[in-house]
């Protein structure tokens, strides 16, 4: 199935304005990347004239630098297309809608025209600021009335289906979401109201509809594969890159494809690499692949292959793409010789800093220092025969993660960060120690569905802010009620019986006999440190931890869903 020529037929055949995808790179200075199909459309919600007129539908190019250190797992991505379609200046702009007409035609998209069966969909369950999305719950129901079909339609709190404003006043609104085989595969906002500075919400007399689905996720679940690499899109990329690479692990093939796959684009709509802004992001991301391709020369035709494999895919979507394949290859080439340059000088000053130590080994401040200044990455030190103390590098990584400039940190979508590991984020000290509670509840949670829902059970990420924990894990279907009660029970149950934390470090192979939870896939430094719980718990990991569970507090799931089909996520809190 032709995913995407089926979704511009449906919605032109219900009169919507065809637009072509905006530049990766958006007008907006505020901002690096288009992240999203609304972006290029904006003015329109505002009151301003639609030259498209009040319905559009568009496939929209975007690009998240949020998720770079995400990359390579089944699902995430930093460029990806997203499927949306819009309406602006509702009630009386000519041949605008709301809730009634998108939530219909979301569902004959998804449900009859794609022909995916809707397991359910979530509404905004309200709270003491916002009353409950009602007219969507009556919109849903009655639906399902009319179809004959089961549609359970579940209330979800605001950081779940509650959108804007994007700063401290703005539109914003409900949303809506429709689930497959536990995926949200399409998003419905309703921009509804208007947030003034002191948190008060008024009617907007302008109303407007922004929906939207990524095209790689909902592919997944078209053609029923268990991650998006596994999909139409990326099946001969990663088949040639498995061919290429078959001795590097599967994240790291992965990340090959990703990154590559963006580098494309980013080089087809005119960003070139340098030092600052999109040219940085673009340099880091081809600088991440030639070292995973160990920065050798004879790799170069292969990359560049990578890409016209790419082009192909997208071209007749994408015309741009023709000129940017000529342009990616030039930065490949460039960057490789300039990158060459740094390691070189780089590997220079690692031998200088060894000469006459009895160890041969860096501190991880000095590895750091190489890596920062001459881009000499943990794998091509490993590469080089550079030994290095990796736990102590990884520290010196994790003191430098917090962002130096407010601007950067603007556009960049993040925020100065006393502890940001990829994983565990938190902006100050009281953060941290609530974070640090998440994350030792994080590993009980690991074990407990381990021990609910079996053995088999394996982690497949997990980000931990100061609102909760996010853990996703391979499981083949939604969990009961009752699998739920009793996951959530038996973390409190090892938080009750007061474990005392344990670290020990021993060599790599000997940890991994040791009986501890480790990710098959991981890197990780030899010695390894093992933080055990007692009986309840004992993982490979790096920090930090409560000296005891009972210092965790109560623990709550608040939500269980699926990213991806067998890949299920649990969010939690601490209270």
């Amino acid at each position: 199935m032709d995913v995407i020529a089926v979704f511009r037929t449906f919605f032109e055949e219900q009169e919507h304005a065809w637009v072509r995808s905006a530049s990766l790179v958006p007008q907006d200075t505020s901002v690096l990347f288009t992240t999203a199909g609304m972006q290029q459309f904006k003015p329109y919600y505002s009151g301003e004239p639609s030259p498209y007129g009040n319905r559009v539908v568009s496939v929209q190019k975007c690009f998240r630098a949020d998720d770079l250190a995400e990359v390579g797992d089944s699902n995430h991505l930093t460029f990806f297309e997203m499927l949306g379609n819009f309406s602006f200046q509702y009630p009386d702009g000519e041949n605008s809608y709301f809730k009634e007409q998108a939530i219909r035609m979301g569902y004959e998209f998804v449900a009859e025209r794609l022909g995916l069966a809707i397991e359910y969909v979530t509404i905004f369950e309200g709270d003491e600021h916002t009353p409950r999305d009602t007219e969507s719950e009556r919109i849903w129901n009655e639906l399902a009335a009319e179809k004959d079909i089961t549609l359970p339609v579940y209330g979800e709190n605001r950081d779940e289906n509650f959108w804007g404003p994007t700063g401290s006043e703005g539109p914003c609104g409900p949303t809506s979401e429709i689930y497959v085989d536990g995926v949200e595969i399409w998003n419905l906002v309703f921009n509804q109201y208007y947030q003034h500075q002191d948190g008060t919400l008024e009617h907007q007399s302008n109303q407007g509809v922004d929906t939207g689905g990524g095209y790689e996720r909902i592919l997944a679940v078209v053609e029923q594969t268990e991650s998006v690499f596994q999909t139409s899109v990326f099946a001969d990329v990663m088949a040639y890159i498995q061919d290429m690479f078959p001795d590097l692990a599967l994240e790291h093939q992965r990340i090959i494809a990703d990154h590559l796959r963006s580098a494309l684009f980013l080089s087809a709509d005119g960003v070139t690499p340098s030092n600052k802004e999109q040219g940085y992001v673009l340099r880091r991301l081809i600088r991440k692949v030639l070292s995973l391709a160990g920065m050798k020369e004879e790799s170069l035709p292969g990359l560049s292959k990578i890409g016209e494999k790419f082009k192909e895919e997208y071209v007749e979507r994408y015309p741009e793409l023709e000129d940017g394949l000529v342009n990616y290859t030039t930065h490949l080439e460039s960057e490789f010789e300039t990158f060459s340059q740094a390691l070189r000088q780089g590997l220079k000053q690692a031998h200088k800093m060894l000469k006459g130590r009895e160890d041969n080994v860096l501190t991880g401040e000095e590895a750091f220092k190489l890596s920062a200044s001459h881009g000499l990455s943990p794998e091509l030190m490993r590469l080089n025969g550079i030994e290095f103390d990796e736990e102590a590098f990884e520290a010196e990584r994790e003191r430098h993660r917090e962002v130096s400039r407010a601007g950067a940190e603007h556009k960049f979508g993040g925020h100065g960060l006393a502890l940001d590991t990829g994983e565990l984020k938190a902006e100050d000290a009281d953060e941290v120690k609530v974070v640090t509670r998440l994350h030792s509840a994080t590993h009980l949670l690991n074990q407990a569905l381990r021990d609910v829902l079996g053995e088999d059970v394996v982690q497949k990420g997990s980000d931990i802010n100061v609102k909760r924990t996010r853990f996703d894990f391979s499981y083949p279907r939604k969990l009961t009620e009752e699998e739920k009660q009793q996951i959530e029970s038996r973390v409190n149950q090892f938080i009750e019986e007061a474990h005392d934390l344990e670290v020990t470090e021993m060599p790599l192979a000997e940890a991994r006999q040791s009986g501890a939870i480790y990710l098959e896939h991981e890197s990780y430094p030899d010695p390894v440190k093992i933080h055990q719980f007692g009986t309840a718990s004992k993982e490979f990991c790096g920090g930090p931890h409560v000296e005891n569970t009972a210092d965790i507090g109560t623990f709550q799931i608040t939500k269980e869903e699926a990213v991806a089909q067998n890949v299920r996520r649990i969010r939690g809190v601490v209270r």
